[in-house]
């Protein structure tokens, strides 16, 4: 925590050093923005306490610079709601990028995007509900300490991601002398009426290969095949991921998720419906551990910075669940994004 803590403290001086001391021109390449998720929950399972509250998941800052010769610089504060519902303050994203003169390649440095989530998470489109399905399995996270290249081709016919990273994660510390090789890429096998860089018929894998502190192995391997369109959107994802450790001895523990997801936007309207269906085994080789999670209802665009999705998450455990898990695992959400 005291490590986030300055980390924090040191990118916020640094985002309002470049701030005040830039000049009229290099000003205008500074933008300040933010993003935040609100909610309303209720806890359907929850006879006997009827659970409720309003919180606020996630809420970022975000400073970026834009300077000439194809430097660009960004610090994003994280604001989170912790276990005990207390708003806790940390970084996630601190980083300089150069992108040469006519190049396809951008080099990036500091704490950065991994390569696997930012881009999934723009093919889902709803991470005001909740995370996607490899990071609630605790498989992968959004952002690391490290050193990055992505690159576009062919109007994004092709676009990817590689990085070597410490590998513990934004909010895991810096790890030991131990790193992580990520990668991802995706390839446009036919396109739609979305030209953006998820739009169309998409092929998308990832591969990570590293050691955990302490030493052992950790590896994943993602696999999506998606469509996006300005009507509707279809996916499909799966993810294969094995760990050990050398500090407690013990066999390669295999996980696997599977997940599925349709969105369609109701023509000539500002609402949505929002389907998913996430599938997660944590250790392939023990029986009665896997659970099934299924997300549906509607979302409304308000305005075009301010969107609401109203919904139901419900959790069903092959085994059975503790009076904890019974009681939480049907929930009703109302929830908020908005941006500036």
């Amino acid at each position: 925590m005291e490590r986030n803590r300055r980390w924090m403290l040191a990118g916020l001086g640094a985002a309002l050093l470049v701030a005040a001391q830039a000049g009229p021109a290099a000003a205008q390449g500074v933008t300040v923005g933010g993003l935040a998720y609100g909610q309303y929950l209720y806890q359907l399972k929850d006879t006997a306490g009827h659970a409720n509250s309003f919180s606020i998941q996630r809420a970022y800052i975000n400073v970026v610079g834009r300077f000439n010769d194809g430097l660009l610089v960004r610090i994003t504060p994280d604001v989170y709601t912790g276990t005990d519902g207390s708003i806790l303050l940390r970084m996630k994203y601190a980083y300089a990028a150069y992108t040469p003169a006519n190049f396809p390649l951008t080099f990036k440095l500091g704490l950065i995007h991994t390569p696997w989530l930012d881009w999934a998470e723009g093919v889902w489109d709803y991470r005001m509900q909740g995370t996607m399905s490899p990071e609630r399995s605790g498989y992968i996270t959004s952002s690391d300490l490290g050193f990055g290249v992505d690159g576009a081709w062919g109007k994004q016919m092709v676009n990817m991601q590689v990085g070597l990273y410490n590998g513990e994660g934004y909010h895991g510390g810096i790890g030991d002398k131990r790193k992580d090789v990520m990668g991802r890429v995706s390839v446009r096998v036919l396109p739609s009426d979305d030209a953006g860089s998820r739009g169309g018929l998409r092929l998308t894998a990832y591969g990570q290969y590293g050691k955990p502190t302490g030493g052992g192995k950790r590896s994943r391997l993602i696999g999506m095949l998606s469509y996006k369109s300005k009507l509707f959107t279809l996916a499909t994802e799966g993810t294969i991921a094995q760990d050990s450790s050398t500090t407690t001895p013990a066999p390669d523990v295999t996980g696997r998720v599977l997940s599925g997801f349709g969105i369609f936007n109701i023509p000539n309207t500002k609402a949505a419906l929002v389907a998913r269906l996430d599938l997660a085994d944590p250790n392939k080789d023990v029986t009665g551990d896997s659970q099934t999670r299924f997300i549906g209802g509607v979302s409304y665009m308000v305005h075009p910075h301010l969107r609401l999705f109203a919904n139901l998450d419900y959790l069903h455990y092959q085994g059975t669940p503790t009076p904890t898990q019974e009681a939480s695992r049907a929930q009703a959400l109302f929830q908020m994004e908005f941006t500036f």
